[in-house]
């Protein structure tokens, strides 16, 4: 007989025999204070979903990704900007999460991503002052898709960060996550697609690499020409897989002046590892595609060049690392990273979001509004 639905550590388990599905009902309920889903479309689609039923997952994520994006069109044809914006930004985070369990690369899954895009899209061209999609090239010729967000009331030299997520997550998950703290301190964002993420993986081809530090460095250089933007206010915020990727660029990219693991991995090349020792392969799909390889094996040696121990002694600027007491990583990884950075001299700070204080589950999936707020506070003290 299945568990009933509860409250656990990490929050609400509405399947709790089912623990990643619940994680990601959490994370899409956790967008609602974001106002990017609301609760009680969120627990009807949980209600008609089928937890181990990919199909029925999708279906009932599209059906109120549809039916968001008709209210959002009828608000635009009578001028009423506030509710298509906001109906188009409820849109976008349910078609995310209609994709979360489709096999990758999958016509519906791509159907879908390209849909939520357009509605993120619609968002940018719909707000005041307009967002901007920018395609930002690296010195090396290879291509990020990125979104561009300034505060109305930011001054003629503003600091900026760029944002960026992790293993799946894209963009335009970031748009409601960061932006409306970013924007309520006067911080301009840059939201990217890394290589392995989003657009920039499903539209142009290209999966994750290992150093980083070279698209981050061509997002750096597209802010300097930016006349809003501070040249020395320049920060980079990173999520889950994406907090190892802004270790990484912070040690190489010496234009960067703050940087935030939320969530973090110190040795990613033992976790997968250890997480093929239990599977044994089962589940990788995804992260194989990120990372263009053929096995587990391939994926594991690729992972040896985002070892923290090879470049995380070597952040010139503050360093802020956020990990959830129950976050799935564990705590004592983001406690190593810590510990090594310390030991080096970094002036890094580590902060564990305790389970009482909820927000505790990875990347504070369960309510990443305090989480969040803290964050940017450490980046309107620090930039």
């Amino acid at each position: 007989m299945s568990q009933p639905p509860r409250y656990g550590p990490a929050g609400w388990e509405h399947w709790p025999d089912f623990p990643v599905h619940s994680m990601q009902l959490a994370r899409t309920l956790g967008m609602a204070q974001q106002g990017a889903a609301t609760l009680s479309e969120c627990m009807l689609a949980a209600s008609r979903i089928v937890p181990d039923d990919p199909v029925s997952w999708h279906r009932e994520w599209a059906t109120l990704a549809r039916a968001s994006r008709t209210r959002a069109d009828a608000a635009e044809r009578v001028g009423a900007l506030a509710t298509a914006r906001a109906n188009l930004l409820r849109a976008a985070s349910y078609w995310r999460a209609s994709e979360q369990f489709l096999p990758p690369p999958d016509g519906v899954r791509h159907d879908s991503f390209q849909r939520g895009i357009e509605c993120s899209r619609d968002w940018l061209r719909l707000s005041s002052p307009p967002g901007e999609a920018l395609a930002i090239t690296a010195a090396d010729g290879s291509v990020v898709d990125a979104y561009w967000l300034r505060p109305a009331a930011c001054s003629e030299r503003a600091p900026a960060v760029i944002c960026f997520g992790g293993l799946d997550a894209h963009k335009d998950e970031m748009l409601p996550r960061v932006w409306p703290q970013a924007s309520e301190r006067g911080i301009a964002v840059l939201l990217v697609d890394l290589p392995g993420q989003g657009e920039t993986l499903r539209l142009r081809g290209s999966p994750s690499r290992a150093d980083i530090e070279v698209p981050v460095a061509a997002c750096v250089d597209a802010l300097l020409r930016r006349p809003e933007v501070d040249a020395n206010r320049i920060g980079l915020y990173g999520a889950s897989l994406g907090g190892v990727y802004a270790a990484r660029a912070a040690a190489r990219e010496p234009r960067l002046r703050a940087v935030v693991s939320d969530s973090c991995i110190f040795d990613l090349q033992d976790h997968l590892r250890q997480r093929l020792a239990v599977d044994g392969g089962s589940g990788w799909d995804y992260l194989l595609w990120v990372f263009a390889c053929a096995t587990p094996q391939q994926a594991i040696d690729k992972a040896g060049n985002l070892r923290m121990a090879g470049f995380a002694g070597e952040i010139a600027c503050p360093w802020f690392i956020v990990q959830g007491e129950h976050d799935f990583l564990g705590v004592q990884t983001a406690r190593d990273a810590f510990d090594f950075a310390r030991a080096a001299g970094v002036a890094v700070e580590f902060k564990v979001i305790r389970g009482e204080e909820t927000g505790a589950a990875h990347c504070q999936a369960d309510n990443p509004t305090p989480g969040q707020e803290m964050i940017w506070d450490w980046f309107k003290h620090t930039l």
